[in-house]
């Protein structure tokens, strides 16, 4: 019996709930084992789907007004909220939770709260009741010797709680994997010596409602402002795993370098065809290859292949283990946490030019329109002719000269290429797939490894090309499953939530957009709370429950309106907003972006474990085996969306205090900005020559007093009614970096006017 059956018969008891007694005298007559049902029990409970309480009874969460389970998010001032797992029927927004209630748990347990009150506009207020799961195992921070003895204070704000160092412990020698380029490692003899140092304390004991949270230094980073300390900061502050433990690094070293004869056999031979890799300059692990064909009846043949790590990892094996916890590579400005250790990433699974590597390869024919036709998927090995980049195939395809005669065996398949990957593009701009170019930031770095600036990355038809390959490929895997009709793992995107879709049309009405939905239909609430002195009070709140006849081509049409306008960076970000985040999972709901009905994830196994999951999957149907139940790839989509964002955030957060870190030296500098944001605290600016943004707080602002106009979105002078609204461009002068939180402070900048002469 699946978690979902087991989930599906508490929900239809009274009340929704039982014992375990209850349900073993139940299920146990339909054949489910007891020692199974207890697991079913323990991961829908992990999971938040499930509510024990001290009676011993099971209560579905979604069925529980009183209580809710998920993530704390704390603020840095002290209180915090609960982010849900599911909505919350009468609540507007997270559960508030004030700052004793907070402490009893740390930032990013999972925790189940008891809403304890909610007032008439929907706020609700609750306290933490037990945590579910921890997050923090360790903590990265700065040590320091007080009066009250030794403490590790975390580099993370919201962990409110400093780690108390026992006297008498052992300490560690620097940490060796941290690049200190060539500089002697500091010289660490007593405990005085790491004052001021950034280590890592594992936790021995957790904090609780009367006590601290207690925990020993087992590795010593360096001084904040040494090289490389900020990347190795980051790693253990978002617990990203980035040592392979022994056993797996074992298991790669045993590799050998090239596959042999026994990897060769039953596999289809395109060592012969001219397929290349296109990636960019410092790209290191090759995932997939390509080749374009054009066929007699005027149709595309594509063959995407792409790397067989699944060949390598077995399920279960070390690496595997391994992988399976790290979810996906972590990619940062001056280095990588890669998902699999670099015998495989960069050597054995990589597609490097003109060597044999093994590869589960997608033959697809896609006709004019950019259907595709037929679809065949295979194990094969190839030797990719060239390793291409981005840059040198758009200056090839833009008619450059030198890259035209360097590359002129391949001019014409490059081009071959461009054209379908335009037929391709035109085929998903028909069916309302939205394709948002928003920029990305770029870090530069000196010859010395100095960051030196700040620039929007390059996207240009070479990524394109490669985009739309593997968009093909990934929707051609996922239907090849869904037609087999076996338990997969796909890439959802669900559609946007209604609130955030009134916000997005409150917000771009100010432009003088609208997605075109007319009025969004609201539900009203009623709804009898008990407040924590036994009063019940009986209120009404009312919130979008759904937008009808939303599809994705309502943005497509936005996108195709804003295309060139001043304000299109701003209302493009605002539109993203509005929309949820993609995810894995075994349900299939589609994909909202991309007009998808099934869509996965199939093209980069050497850096995504869902990709190695799909693979496997792939080829379990292609050998009629039996592949992995529901259960156990619904767990696996959950933790690899969990380390997706992990990651993402991760990467975001070092890019934005390398930023800080680069303007610091920049304070008084005056810069052209673009107003990108407004709120109560003032105007939200980012820099035109430099992709950074900060914050203009509002009592800075030169003339007079200002307020912020909600409905307006404006912040506006109540003697001069001067406006600044989003779209506006200011001169600004940087004032102050704060490094903790990585914010930047400007102030608007005005020459002084000049007198007149008499």
């Amino acid at each position: 019996m699946t978690d979902a059956a087991v989930l599906a018969h508490i929900a239809k008891l009274p009340h929704s709930r039982a014992t375990f007694r209850q349900l073993i005298r139940e299920l146990g007559s339909k054949g489910v084992p007891r020692d199974d049902l207890a697991r079913a029990l323990n991961r829908l409970e992990a999971r938040g789907e499930l509510i024990e309480f001290r009676s011993g009874q099971y209560v579905v969460a979604a069925k529980s007004r009183e209580y809710a389970a998920g993530r704390l998010n704390v603020h840095r001032d002290g209180y915090g909220f609960l982010l849900s797992d599911k909505p919350l029927e009468g609540i507007a927004g997270d559960v508030f939770l004030p700052p004793d209630a907070a402490a009893k748990a740390m930032h990013g347990d999972r925790v189940l709260v008891r809403i304890g009150r909610i007032d008439s506009a929907g706020r609700a207020e609750g306290e933490i009741v037990r945590v579910l799961e921890r997050m923090h195992r360790s903590v990265v921070g700065e040590f320091r010797i007080t009066r009250k003895g030794c403490f590790v204070v975390p580099h993370d704000e919201r962990v409110r709680h400093w780690i108390e160092i026992p006297d008498g412990m052992e300490i560690p020698p620097p940490t060796e994997d941290v690049d200190r380029v060539g500089a002697e490692p500091p010289r660490i003899e007593s405990v005085e010596d790491l004052q001021g140092m950034i280590v890592t304390a594992e936790l021995l004991d957790f904090p609780g409602e009367e006590t601290g949270a207690v925990g020993r230094v087992i590795e010593v980073l360096g001084y904040p402002d040494d090289f490389g300390v900020d990347v190795e900061i980051i790693i253990r502050k978002h617990h990203l795993p980035h040592r392979f433990p022994p056993d797996a690094l074992e298991q790669a070293a045993a590799y050998p370098g090239a596959p042999g004869s026994d990897d060769l056999a039953d596999r289809r031979d395109f060592r012969g065809l001219p397929v290349v890799t296109i990636d960019g300059e410092t790209a290191r692990d090759f995932d997939d290859a390509v080749r374009v064909e054009r066929l007699p009846n005027g149709h595309y043949a594509l063959d995407v292949h792409i790397a067989d790590v699944s060949h390598y990892v077995r399920p279960g094996s070390p690496i595997d283990r391994e992988a399976r916890l790290r979810g996906t590579s972590a990619y940062f400005p001056d280095r990588a946490v890669p998902m699999l250790p670099r015998e495989l990433s960069t050597a054995l699974c990589s597609l490097v030019p003109r060597e044999d590597r093994l590869v589960l390869s997608a033959l697809l024919e896609i006709d004019r329109q950019g259907d595709c036709v037929r679809a065949e998927f295979t194990r094969g090995v190839i030797r990719s002719a060239e390793r291409l980049t981005y840059t040198s195939v758009h200056k090839l395809l833009e008619g450059d000269d030198a890259e035209r005669e360097r590359y002129a065996a391949m001019v014409g398949d490059l081009e071959l290429m461009r054209e379908l990957a335009l037929v391709l593009n035109r085929k998903r701009v028909r069916r309302g797939s939205i394709d948002f170019d928003l920029p990305e930031p770029l870090i530069e770095f000196d010859e010395f490894g100095e960051m030196v600036g700040v620039i929007r990355a390059p996207r240009n038809i070479a990524h394109r090309i490669i985009e739309e390959f593997m968009l093909a490929a990934n929707e051609a895997v996922a239907a090849r499953l869904e037609a087999a009709g076996i338990a997969s793992i796909y890439r959802i995107h669900e559609l946007p939530d209604p609130k955030r879709v009134l916000d997005f049309e409150e917000a771009a009405s100010q432009f003088g957009y609208s997605l075109g939905l007319g009025a969004l239909p609201v539900k009203k609430y009623a709804n009898t709370q008990h407040y924590r002195d036994g009063r019940k009070v009986r209120r009404e709140i009312s919130r979008p429950e759904a937008v009808p006849g939303l599809t994705s081509r309502h943005y497509q049409k936005m996108l195709a309106r804003l295309e060139g306008k001043p304000e299109e960076r701003i209302v493009n970000y605002l539109l993203l907003r509005s929309l949820k985040q993609a995810r894995y999972s075994v349900d299939n709901a589609g994909h909202f972006a991309l007009a998808a009905g099934t869509y996965t994830h199939f093209t980069s196994p050497i850096r995504r474990y869902p990709d190695l999951l799909v693979h496997r999957l792939l080829k379990g149907v292609l050998d009629g085996a039996s592949t992995p139940g529901e259960d156990d790839l619904r767990a696996a989509a959950e933790d690899c969306s969990r380390a997706e964002r992990r990651a993402a955030d991760a990467e975001r957060e070092l890019v934005e205090w390398k930023k800080a870190k680069f303007m610091a030296e920049r304070v008084g500098d005056v810069f052209d900005a673009l107003v990108i944001g407004t709120a109560k605290y003032g105007l939200f600016v980012e820099l035109e020559s430099l992709f950074v943004e900060g914050l203009v707080p509002v009592e800075t602002l030169p003339g007079d007093r200002y307020t912020y106009r909600e409905n307006t979105r404006q912040v506006m002078g109540e003697r001069t009614r001067r406006a600044f609204s989003i779209g506006d461009r200011l001169r600004v002068c940087l004032d102050r970096v704060e490094e903790t939180g990585n914010k930047l402070q400007f102030s608007v900048f005005e020459e002084a006017p000049r007198k007149r002469r008499r």
